[in-house]
């Protein structure tokens, strides 16, 4: 195993080996994943791309502990065989060592933006003054310094995918998983959004794992990884172009 926690850009975050999942319906089983190898790096962002259904979520859960292959194995940072892990020690592993951004935000309705993200470093054991200190730091860098006291249902979709991306990089998190990161937003704030992945990988060196099926979103990726019907089907380095526009659906 070659992972590593503090792993300089380039290092490998992740290896995952021959992961199979299959799920059942009704008298039969589809498999989702057929022997899938995954790797990603610190540094890098990169872009999992597939149609609906391809397997690409199903490869994110079986990647970051929450849902267990039956094939197959996951090498994670300084984790041999994260499958091999209790629940408890993975959920632990996950807290410490992983952020996540889902399409849906996922934000508590009573809490402000700043509470959002104090509960879970928190969580991760921190004091309340270092958790209000390092929440403010997130928030501002994701451009919400004057929204710090807002509630969800006062703050806008592409505020809210802020306050979410906040939340993940205050944990400075050395693998962040977003799935469908901009799936709900406009163009504008779908810009703001993957800029921000981007930096996540290029300022604070997480391997960024973006699921999408917005082909927009390819010219910031370090990487490009298609899947289809369960298997990878493509799999390419891309030079990525920080100056890239991301255009509005129209």
């Amino acid at each position: 195993m070659t992972t590593k926690v503090h792993g300089k850009h380039g290092d490998f975050a992740i290896e995952a080996r021959g992961l199979r999942k299959r799920f059942k319906t009704g008298r039969t089983f589809i498999e989702v994943l057929k022997g899938v190898d995954f790797d990603a790096r610190h540094g890098d962002l990169t872009m999992v791309m597939g149609p609906s259904g391809s397997g690409k979520s199903t490869l994110i859960a079986a990647l970051s502990g929450l849902l267990k292959p039956e094939e197959g194995r996951v090498d994670v940072l300084d984790v041999d065989d994260l499958w091999k892990l209790s629940s408890g020690r993975i959920d632990k592993f996950r807290l410490d060592h992983c952020g996540f951004i889902f399409q849906g935000f996922n934000l508590f309705p009573a809490l402000t933006a700043l509470q959002q993200v104090e509960t879970v470093l928190k969580f991760q054991g921190l004091s309340d003054g270092d958790a209000k200190k390092r929440a403010k730091a997130a928030l501002e860098e994701v451009g919400l310094g004057p929204r710090l006291h807002m509630r969800p249902s006062s703050l806008s979709g592409g505020e809210k995918q802020r306050v979410a991306i906040a939340r993940a990089l205050a944990k400075d998190p050395k693998i962040l998983f977003a799935d469908e990161p901009t799936s709900a937003l406009d163009g504008e704030n779908g810009q703001v959004v993957i800029r921000l992945l981007r930096r996540a990988a290029s300022e604070h060196g997480a391997a960024v794992i973006c699921v999408t099926h917005d082909p927009r979103l390819e010219a910031w990726a370090d990487r490009i990884i298609k899947i289809e019907d369960g298997v990878i089907i493509d799999d390419r380095r891309h030079v990525p172009d920080p100056n890239a526009v991301l255009a509005s659906h129209h």
